[in-house]
């Protein structure tokens, strides 16, 4: 389940790149909800980095692979399809320096950002100096225009052609495969219309098949206690850096993988809030990235659920999480095993927003979220010659509504990566009545990690 970041492969465009129903769903979401979570790709660096040298990075990302706009389509049941922005946020440096208490915050801060799909304003580069002498960054995207392989895919590429001190150049990098207008629109509108009848077609039959075929079920949110809590509230976060030797040693040791681990200290954190009784059934949801080389698609991830057994005061069973991952990889594989509403995808992408707005009103969100995003910053760390001390990447659930939090009755989100020597844990408790600070979050990460012998540093 470990992804590294792949080395930037370009092939020749397609004519025209068409959203896939995940992109369909989150530009959806994002009509309804705004910036409710987005992307962090975020750097720490000890020395400080010019500000031309960011200044020739997003150069190079406005060229490049998240560069990228929704053209809509007026045929009914044709897809929309992406073409090269038109338009792209400023670079942001923040003149004042940020204390080493505060980094956290700092990063947090960048999520309050306006996306505009439609001209391409879908990501943000920010910077901030340290009041050690270092410097922060930051890039944050939309869900819309990039899941996180698309983020990396693009960030590699750019910081390529920056070492190699590259002319930011659409037709040369990245961004040539964000896609191009069809030479007849109508034409070629007309058969991605008819495709998409078809699609419909065969999917309804597959879900028909497939109807009996069940999920891991989640588990449902307790009301009470309801804490009081702001008006927007922010949800609780956390970084830690961990030795990576001292992680696998306490997978292996524990009969368990590297993943394994870490889906394990997820479930174990969510059953140590206290939002689940003894021997509750866990639904973990563990994203697996489908992007290939050349990949133009903005979102190419799935999900995979498992069940994951939580018993009060012991271990999460490793051996069991491992065979409960590879069962879900295999079924994936299978269209007979696969669920019904993921062969209904195409059906998704034509409904109308009424009907989605009423989905939305019952939409739940994962209670176990685990992204083990592998080696990922070994290919991003190095910006024009500074290398960065830490890298992040995570997603980053927004300040809203706590009542909203409770209605869809998110818990906690896991999200791993490793330069090889150390791994950089990002954990989000976005529970208000389980996880309502983040002391309260750090104080239960801290016993959840110390009861597998591992020590946390923090951000």
């Amino acid at each position: 389940m470990t992804r590294t970041a792949p080395a930037p492969t370009l092939v020749a465009p397609a004519a025209v790149n068409r959203l896939t129903a995940d992109d369909d769903l989150f530009l959806k979401l994002h009509s309804l909800y705004g910036n409710a979570l987005v992307n962090q790709l975020a750097w720490r660096f000890d020395e400080p980095v010019p500000h031309a040298v960011l200044t020739r990075l997003h150069a190079h990302l406005a060229q490049g692979f998240l560069a990228r706009r929704v053209q809509p389509v007026r045929l009914p049941f044709a897809r929309p399809y992406w073409l090269p922005a038109t338009a792209a946020l400023p670079l942001d440096t923040d003149p004042d320096p940020v204390p080493e208490d505060e980094v956290l915050d700092w990063f947090f801060a960048q999520s309050r950002v306006d996306f505009d799909p439609a001209s391409g304003r879908v990501w943000r580069l920010s910077a901030a100096p340290t009041v050690s002498g270092g410097t922060l960054v930051s890039l944050v995207t939309s869900h819309v225009a990039a899941d996180g392989g698309a983020v990396l895919f693009a960030v590699g590429d750019a910081l390529a052609r920056l070492a190699a001190d590259e002319t930011p150049d659409r037709s040369a990098s990245s961004g040539r495969l964000v896609g191009t207008r069809p030479r007849n629109p109508f034409a070629a509108n007309l058969s991605d219309a008819a495709g998409q009848t078809r699609a419909i077609v065969r999917g309804i039959r597959a879900a028909l098949a497939a109807r009996a075929v069940t999920e891991p079920a989640r588990n449902p949110r307790p009301a009470l206690p309801a804490l009081p809590v702001t008006a927007r509230w922010a949800p609780a976060d956390l970084v830690a850096r961990i030795d990576l030797e001292q992680w696998n040693t306490a997978a292996h040791r524990h009969g368990g993988t590297t993943n394994g681990l870490l889906i394990a200290l997820g479930a174990g954190l969510l059953g140590r809030s206290g939002r689940l009784g003894d021997a509750a059934e866990i639904r973990v949801d563990v994203p697996h990235s489908l992007r290939g080389p050349g990949d133009p698609r903005a979102n190419a991830t799935t999900g995979l659920p498992i069940s994951v057994t939580y018993r009060t005061g012991e271990h999460i069973d490793l051996a069991a999480v491992r065979a409960a991952v590879k069962r879900a990889a295999t079924a994936y594989r299978d269209p007979a095993t696969t669920p019904a509403l993921q062969h209904l995808q195409p059906l998704q992408m034509v409904l109308p927003q009424v009907v989605l707005r009423r989905f939305a009103r019952t939409a739940k969100a994962p209670e176990c979220l685990c992204t083990n995003l592998g080696d990922t910053a070994l290919g991003v760390a190095e910006l024009a010659g500074h290398r960065a001390a830490a890298v992040l990447m995570r997603p980053v659930v927004c300040a809203n509504d706590p009542a909203m939090f409770r209605r869809v009755e998110v818990g906690v989100n896991l999200s791993f990566s490793t330069d090889g020597d150390t791994v950089t844990l990002a954990i989000t408790g976005a529970d208000p009545d389980r996880f309502p600070t983040r002391a309260h979050l750090r104080e239960q990460v801290t016993a959840e990690l110390a009861s597998w012998g591992l020590t946390p540093h923090y951000w």
